[in-house]
């Protein structure tokens, strides 16, 4: 989309302009010019800092009890059904024996009851035995026969000593070989079922979970110790780091060997990551972040599907699998709950619930609309009625003025080149002060006349060269928002401009994914976009731009856009951020989903005059925009200020 460049000295501004930083503080100077960085990301920001605090807690408290409810919540950040699932099968008898964590399979993962029986304090030690914190987050236990757990794992600090009397090694000892019955017994039936499929069955399974792995957001699955993840250094399956047919990644390892020469662990992997596929499509797999991917837990995600969605529904829709179903019949269920999808999501809102720390996602059904979600919807809504020629009483309800141009999406607004864009900022500006948020923002393409130009010529190979200056987002941040940069109004305006682009190449990565299959298309980077919104909490954990800019608590909101006929999911969103305070919840994204809708709804109307020709392109929302709304002065006179410490 980006025009080429053809005369020289167009080329050499162009170039030089490439050189300057685009930061709205620094705008004007060369790229990297600063002496040093204007903020140093502290030592224990993000993951790091809070397992630390996590095993600090858990290190003084006054039983094994309460400290493996702060290891198994990290604190208060994760549920503990999470943490629970993510335990090895030896673990997980070892902390049912000794703790009353309960692990059994018809059991919720996590839920802690008394240990089998009182246990006399005047019996011996005959084992003592360790729980400790690795740095990846996970829970970790010594049990009979292990070493030390110091030499197994890299801890975050030391180890909870844990006694064991002989009944514990008696109970422990029943407990592990029940599970690794059946553990063996699900990777029997794993190989089996594989068998069945023959050797092009497999083959297109692995393709199916190449695709997968490289079309979703980072995954960590466990089977037993082996980790299989896309997620940065550590990757062993296709994403960031290996490509397709990589010799290091586990799905191009598994092609074309017979299957019995396949392990047990992978034999699981490729079974557990089908059923998940076959339920939800790839988006189901972040569902079992950080669990072990036994046919138990993955059970356990399906029948917690079945019963939400038999809800949505208002009856016994989808069958059980039953509390032994064999592999056959949990095929079933995920291929019933998948059909049925459709359905449900036409009927109730669904949603993620995100758990940061652990990049861990639940899907939710949502309450119907409520008093909260309410009165945040009448707050927008005011506010929209009165900057923007549209009427109706609530937001599902606005719609453009009898007495309005019907082609003012495409004309100057106010202070905007377009309607359109003034449509987006007085959105995002309202949802800012309704929703109480540090920073709102909403994301969208530059030039739909451009797009409705490639779609009817079919030129998809050029959509996907289009950069992501080719894409736009808006992020207005409260001004009480600078509490958290030093109370510095320019590094507000910088961490403002940090979102947009951030939101830029989401667009960007994301348009892709609504394009025909071509060899181009396949070969370009991008996600499966996402269809339904989502609530996080502690997102400054891991993602590097999460943790810099304090993005604690969000919703996000993505909406499908139709142009020339062809549906775009993901085509936009709304984001809603706060960096600290309490975490939203599901009747303010409820509210929030309504907002984005109705910015969908314009950005629908103004495709539909681009299509008549309307030539209109959204200019604004660049870094020179961010400074001088957020700073409330002309670009001329933004200089470098000191740097100013971020409040944590």
């Amino acid at each position: 989309m980006t025009a080429p460049v053809d005369r020289e000295g167009s080329r050499r501004a162009a170039n030089a302009r490439k050189r300057q930083s685009r930061r709205p503080s620094r705008l004007g100077l060369a790229a990297g010019a600063t002496p040093k960085p204007d903020r140093v990301r502290e030592e224990d920001a993000g993951f790091p800092g809070l397992l630390a605090r996590v095993w600090r807690k858990a290190s003084a408290a006054a039983d094994v009890r309460s400290a493996l409810d702060t290891l198994l919540t990290l604190d208060g950040h994760v549920p503990a059904e999470v943490q629970a699932g993510g335990l090895r099968t030896a673990d997980a008898a070892a902390l049912k024996v000794v703790a009353g964590l309960s692990a059994g399979a018809r059991e919720p993962a996590g839920a802690v009851a008394d240990p089998a029986g009182p246990v006399d304090p005047a019996e011996a030690t005959v084992f003592l035995g360790e729980i400790g914190l690795t740095t990846g987050g996970r829970v970790v236990v010594r049990v009979p026969s292990q070493q030390p757990l110091a030499k197994q794992h890299t801890l975050v600090g030391g180890v909870l000593r844990v006694p064991w009397t002989q009944r514990h090694l008696d109970d422990y000892r029943h407990e592990v070989t029940t599970a690794q019955e059946r553990f063996d017994r699900y990777a029997a039936d794993s190989r089996s079922w594989l068998a069945e499929q023959g050797r092009e069955g497999r083959e297109a399974l692995l393709a199916q979970l190449t695709e997968g792995a490289q079309r979703t957001a980072p995954f960590m699955l466990y089977i037993e110790d082996k980790q299989y993840t896309n997620f940065r250094d550590t990757n062993t399956v296709v994403g960031k780091t290996l490509w397709p047919g990589h010799p290091d990644c586990v799905f191009g390892s598994l092609a074309g060997l017979p299957v019995e020469l396949w392990s047990d662990h992978d034999a699981l992997l490729v079974v557990g990551i089908s059923l998940l596929i076959r339920s939800a499509g790839y988006g189901r797999i972040e569902e079992a972040n950080g669990s072990q991917l036994t046919l138990d837990n993955v059970g356990r995600l399906l029948e917690h599907t079945r019963r939400n969605y038999n809800g949505a529904l208002g009856g016994e829709r989808i069958p059980a699998a039953g509390p032994d179903a064999g592999l056959d019949a949990l095929m079933a269920l995920a291929t019933a709950l998948g059909a049925h999808r459709p359905e449900v999501t036409r009927t109730v809102q669904l949603y993620r619930e995100i758990h940061g720390a652990l990049i861990h996602k639940v899907e939710k059904v949502a309450a119907p609309y409520g008093e909260v979600a309410a009165d945040r919807d009448r707050q927008v809504t005011d506010h929209l009625r009165a900057t923007l020629p549209v009427t109706g009483d609530r937001l599902a309800e606005l719609r453009l003025a009898d007495d309005a141009d019907p082609a003012w999406l495409a004309r100057p607004h106010g202070d905007f080149g377009t309607g359109l864009e003034a449509v987006v900022y007085e959105a995002v500006a309202a949802t800012t002060a309704a929703f109480k948020a540090d920073f709102s923002m909403s994301r969208g393409i530059r030039s739909l006349p451009e797009l409705v130009r490639a779609l009817r010529a079919e030129a998809w190979d050029e959509i996907t060269s289009w950069g992501i200056t080719d894409f736009f987002c808006c992020v207005v941040p409260a001004q009480e928002a600078r509490r958290h940069y030093g109370d510095s109004l320019a590094t507000l305006a910088d961490t403002a401009w940090a979102m947009s682009s951030r939101m830029q190449y989401n667009s960007w990565h994301f348009i892709a994914g609504n394009l025909p299959r071509t060899q181009k298309v396949l070969e370009r980077d991008h996600f499966v976009p996402p269809t339904i919104p989502d609530i996080a909490h502690f997102s400054d954990q891991h993602h590097h731009g999460h943790v810099n800019n304090m993005v604690r608590f969000t919703i996000r909101s993505p909406q499908s856009v139709e142009v020339c006929g062809r549906p775009f999911n993901g085509f936009m969103d709304l984001r809603i951020v706060r960096a600290d305070g309490e975490p939203y919840t599901e009747q303010e994204m409820l509210a929030a989903h309504q907002v984005a809708a109705f910015i969908a709804r314009m950005t629908q109307q103004a495709a539909a005059l681009a299509e008549q020709g309307e030539q209109a392109e959204v200019t604004a929302f660049d870094s020179a925009w961010h400074w001088e709304s957020v700073t409330g002065t002309p670009v001329e006179v933004a200089s470098p200020e000191p740097a100013r410490p971020r409040v944590a």
